[in-house]
């Protein structure tokens, strides 16, 4: 699902225009944006949470010099599923079918 097609659902489930849709989701994801490089967590209660994670500092390769550089630490976004976001994806997914047409 793309964002058009998030909008287009939306706007037909609540009949609010997809213009304000697309507005209201474009304001939500700015927010939690400049939350979190404010170095706060989002936290959406039967969600999830956008978090920030710091990641150590490590010794990577530059393949093309053949070298070693070291990589600081630094923190990137990510988000954790609430349980019960988790246990409905587990649910559904479970009953689709497998790809390969055969059942597990």
């Amino acid at each position: 699902m793309r964002k058009s097609d998030l909008v287009a659902a939306i706007s037909e489930k609540t009949g609010v225009p997809k213009v304000d849709v697309l507005v209201a989701l474009e304001s939500f994801f700015s927010e939690v944006k400049d939350t979190l490089a404010d170095g706060e967590n989002v936290y959406i209660r039967g969600f999830g949470s956008f978090v920030i994670k710091k990641r150590a500092q490590k010794v990577g390769r530059h393949i093309k010099k053949n070298k070693s550089i070291v990589i600081p630490e630094h923190y990137i976004p990510s988000f954790k599923p609430a349980k019960v976001f988790v246990e409905q994806v587990k649910e559904n997914v479970d009953a689709l079918p497998s790809e390969n047409g055969e059942e597990d």
